[in-house]
């Protein structure tokens, strides 16, 4: 061995072993992954089809929590809940419309989620399809400096475009730089071979990587609040062809409740999915088109899997994985052919029932997953609890702590909105439309939603009535 090759090894040696003194500091890392549009469709999530080898890793060292209810079935709306604490507007220009608040009366506007740890020395950084714009940036290409989504929150917000150009072409980019123009040109689903990098995940990913390396660096001083937004399995389905071979030959199960619902309720007609070009295929009349896209989404989770698993390696790798609090979130769920829809925007248990996985040193029975239900807007509050940072009084949520101490412990009704409203209970799922319809559901049955029984249980419906108008004043 030459002495230029021995300096060498050493060098890596120490590269591989220096971490920054956050890392040895009684602050705990947060390290928050959100992946866009994932329903609990993961193997730990009792999917035993679906390929998350990751993911399941991640749950079996956490705290799996199988009832988690986002607060709206939109990206924006849904990522306000997350990155505040707070219930909120419906639309997806919800945290732009706080950052135009925050600019103009700035004490009006209680911290976001990452200003909250900013503020408590940490150092902040956000990498992809964390706000609603990857980025975090408005324009016409989601680039423009001069609008950000979330003011006074990132050290630094990253979105590695790459051949996508900007963030904007890699929100919904295929394979290779396609961007979306017409939507009724773009196919709904692809697969191409090649590696991970062909789709814009791939250098999201990268990015983070190379943030991680410099946040657990030797030269870094604070502990980090790192955010990852993995874009799949959003629209389009694209995804490398290595994951869309790992369901060769799987047989899917049959789509539950596949019928249009009768009468009045939350049904809407998949017109985002229905945009993009289906080839005159229509899922709903067409079984093994409808397969054929179920694939395709699956390959998209398997796809995020991969990405997740490249992280944590890192922060292995990193020697942080015994310092970091990791929190796994979707940040709603998607149809697959329920009720006959192709999309989210629904008040139905699959809008808005996601994964949420939240592992931390020290957990109690780790790997032991909860029924305990609970909501996005309780990740704040917990994740300040767990980094022993003060509560967040402006906070609507609570603290996870006790699930997480004891996987029975209660959770709570969770409430969903749209331009109506819904709260779901361990038993039940009201959903209130303006002007007073109401639905009501007994999962209790097996009709679950699909049979309207408010009518039979009027007592109940002025119950969760009054629990609603409680909870959203």
């Amino acid at each position: 061995m030459t002495i230029l090759t021995s300096v060498r090894l050493w060098l890596a040696v120490f590269l591989l072993l220096a971490v920054s003194p956050s890392i040895a500091a009684e602050r705990p890392n947060v390290l928050l992954l959100c992946i866009d549009d994932l329903r609990p469709e993961l193997n730990c999530f009792g999917k035993d089809y679906i390929h998350s080898p990751n993911i399941d890793a991640l749950a079996a060292r956490g705290r799996a929590f199988q009832r988690h209810y986002v607060q709206a079935p939109t990206c924006g709306a849904s990522r306000y809940a997350l990155l505040t604490g707070m219930y909120g507007p419906y639309g997806n220009g919800a945290l732009f419309a706080r950052g135009e608040r925050l600019k103009k009366n700035p004490d009006s506007v209680p911290p976001s989620f990452p200003a909250w740890f900013r503020d408590r020395g940490y150092a902040t950084v956000s990498v992809g399809k964390v706000s609603h714009h990857p980025g975090g940036r408005g324009g016409a290409d989601w680039d423009d400096d001069a609008i950000i989504e979330m003011p006074n929150s990132w050290d630094r917000h990253l979105l590695p475009a790459g051949p996508w150009q900007h963030p904007r072409g890699a929100m919904h980019g295929l394979a290779n730089g396609e961007i979306r123009g017409n939507v009724k040109a773009m196919a709904v689903f692809q697969s191409v071979d090649g590696p991970d990098s062909i789709y814009p995940d791939g250098l999201i990913t990268d990015e983070a990587l190379r943030q991680l390396d410099q946040l657990t660096s030797i030269e870094s001083d604070k502990p980090f609040f790192l955010a990852v937004g993995i874009i799949r399995p959003h629209l389009p389905f694209g995804a490398p062809q290595k994951y869309l071979d790992l369901y060769d030959g799987v047989e899917l199960p049959p789509i539950p409740h596949p019928s249009k619902p009768s009468g009045r309720t939350t049904w809407h007609g998949s017109s985002e999915f229905l945009k993009y070009q289906r080839w005159g295929w229509n899922p709903n009349t067409d079984s093994e088109f409808a397969t054929e896209v179920r694939r395709h989404y699956a390959a998209c989770v398997s796809y995020a899997d991969a990405q997740v698993g490249r992280i944590l390696d890192r922060l292995r790798l990193r020697g942080a994985v015994d310092n970091t609090i990791v929190v796994l979130w979707g940040d709603h769920g998607w149809h697959l052919g329920e009720h006959s829809i192709w999309g989210k925007h629904a008040l139905f248990e699959e809008s808005l029932h996601s994964p949420l996985i939240i592992a931390h040193p020290g957990i109690k029975s780790p790997g032991e997953p909860t029924e305990s239900i609970v909501e996005t807007i309780d990740i704040f509050p917990t994740i300040a609890d767990l980094a022993s940072l003060p509560h967040p009084d402006f906070s609507d949520g609570v603290t996870l702590r006790p699930i997480l101490n004891n996987s029975t412990a209660p959770g709570h009704d969770a409430i969903s909105y749209t331009n109506a409203r819904t709260i779901r209970t361990p038993t039940h799922r009201l959903i209130e439309h303006k002007g007073g319809h109401i639905e009501l559901y007994d999962h209790r049955t097996p009709e679950a939603e699909t049979r309207n029984v408010a009518g039979d249980q009027p007592e109940l419906v002025e119950i969760l009535l009054a629990k609603l108008n409680q909870r959203l004043r």
